[in-house]
């Protein structure tokens, strides 16, 4: 879960399926020679890098370089540091649904492995459309690519499935192929340093634990608002949405984190029935309250950061009249002891006014009416990006001769705490699969049961027969009917 030296002496393996894609130029390569800088890959180890593309191994490692220079947090790739790297990468141009590719790929492993001496353990990485996961699971499974469950894994992106009978099918398919310690369902949420610090910042701090419950805390807010459109992934989003690109897997996680039990060890098992409990104690949605608590909203044209956007309807490959939601905002609440009653509030979007993704934990007010003016409520705030900080928001007196209050901030930041460079999330995920701890990827029951929370609010949109969609200018906060949401509780939204 920490970026730290780990089992080095394995030699590792590393398949790239979807290597030619922006996910793997963005971030798993930078990742993977990161980790390679700071000495956290094994001193012998080979990356695969597969896609469809006709590339030749010189131009494909141009690209990856440049992907590198322009993403990667060390900078510009040094020299002689890119030359060793890049010596492990070997490309295999292929057709996935091609049988003669993992003939290849077999072939190819087998050759690594007669090189280091001994059999490598391998870690697939399915950077591709969701279409193309069984027929690579399916041909690995065939050619006995992947057949040794302690030493072979497979990394698979989101979406999984994008329902609950597509999510468990799938999860069908894959597990009577694979067993389930191989199988690593990543959400890059979970691998952002702020996010793995809440488990510290919980549970090594008791200052703060005797207060995370009812009794203390009014509500809790989770906000992941982006400036980006949807722009070039129309084709997948416009079968998504918001709820199941951003809800069903990085919001509802971010809620399990913020609102889980301590486990009794540091052990992948006991923290993912922890994370687990908490969906199971979501309340279900009725229709009522699927239309009550819920706010679908789409962007209509306007200015991000001085930039004119058009609106999500004109978006290309966008259907004319669409009614998927670019925007959700949703009250939930978790039924058990700590939290009964306790509205945690989500939401998320397109084209905001900033980018920002921010957990707001917000006590409840004092009991002691001493003071003339009001007191504001004692608030945490986790800035899981752009700061990388967690503040606390208190009532303090103003210097002078009355008695005058204002709200103070006391904050710790990562920039000036730590002379380190932040690790990036795929850095933290990827050494984990390779040493084999599953504590931040996602377990068959926790995927299906986030479907279970999601799948009542959707089934009641699709049975609408009129949207109830609101919409809001490109650039600004939202909908006005998200606010409602919340001052109808009497309160509002921190950001």
């Amino acid at each position: 879960m920490i970026i730290m030296q780990k089992n080095k002496t394995t030699p590792q393996s590393i398949i790239i399926f979807g290597a030619g894609g922006d996910l793997c130029w963005r971030k798993l390569i930078p990742a993977l020679y990161n980790l390679y800088l700071t000495d956290n890959l094994p001193e012998k180890f080979f990356i695969t890098a597969i896609d469809h593309g006709k590339t030749t191994a010189e131009a494909y490692n141009k690209r990856l370089l440049e992907g590198i220079n322009t993403f990667s947090r060390s900078g510009k790739a040094d020299k002689k540091a890119w030359a060793s790297f890049s010596s492990h990468i070997h490309y295999l141009q292929g057709d996935f649904t091609n049988a003669e590719l993992y003939i290849s790929l077999a072939a190819l492993l087998k050759e690594q492995d007669n090189k280091m001496g001994q059999r490598m353990n391998r870690l697939f990485y399915f950077s591709v459309s969701p279409r193309f996961i069984e027929t690579i699971a399916e041909e690995l499974y065939k050619n006995k690519i992947a057949v040794q469950k302690d030493a072979d894994r497979i990394i698979i992106e989101k979406p999984f499935g994008s329902s609950l009978q597509t999510a468990k099918k799938l999860n069908g398919f894959l597990l009577k192929r694979f067993a389930e310690k191989q199988l690593y369902r990543i959400d890059h949420y979970l691998g952002k340093e702020t996010v793995q610090n809440m488990m510290a910042f919980r549970f090594a701090n008791y200052i703060f634990e005797p207060l995370w419950n009812k009794t203390f805390i009014d509500h809790v807010q989770i906000t992941v608002a982006e400036t980006v459109a949807v722009g070039a992934r129309a084709n997948y989003y416009e079968q998504a949405g918001a709820i199941r690109d951003m809800i069903q897997n990085h919001l509802l996680q971010l809620l399990c984190v913020v609102s889980m039990e301590a486990p009794k060890k540091l052990d992948a098992a006991e923290i993912r029935n922890k994370k687990l409990a908490v969906l199971k104690a979501i309340r279900p949605f009725t229709k009522t309250t699927a239309t009550k608590n819920i706010v679908r909203a789409q962007y209509t044209k306007g200015t991000v950061k001085d930039v004119k956007q058009v609106a999500y309807r004109e978006e290309e490959n966008v259907a004319a009249g669409s009614v998927t939601e670019t925007y959700f905002a949703g009250k939930f609440f978790i039924d058990n002891q700590r939290w009964q009653g306790v509205p945690f509030y989500l939401r998320t979007g397109k084209c905001l006014s900033k980018q920002s993704s921010v957990i707001a934990i917000q006590f409840k007010n004092t009991p002691h009416k001493i003071f003339k003016e009001d007191c504001n409520p004692n608030r945490l705030i986790i800035s899981i990006q752009p700061d990388n900080e967690i503040s606390l928001w208190f009532e303090s007196k103003v210097p002078g001769l009355e008695m005058k209050l204002k709200n103070v901030e006391m904050d710790f930041t990562y920039r000036e705490s730590y002379t380190e460079q932040l690790p990036e999330a795929y850095e933290a995920l990827l050494l984990d699969a390779m040493d084999g701890d599953p504590s931040l990827f996602m377990r068959n029951d926790q995927v299906e049961t986030a479907w279970k929370i999601v799948m009542p609010i959707i089934n009641n949109w699709q049975k609408q027969k009129k949207a109830d969609l609101k919409f809001y200018a490109a650039g600004t906060e939202g909908p006005k009917a998200a606010d409602e949401l919340l001052k109808k509780d009497g309160r509002k939204w921190y950001l």
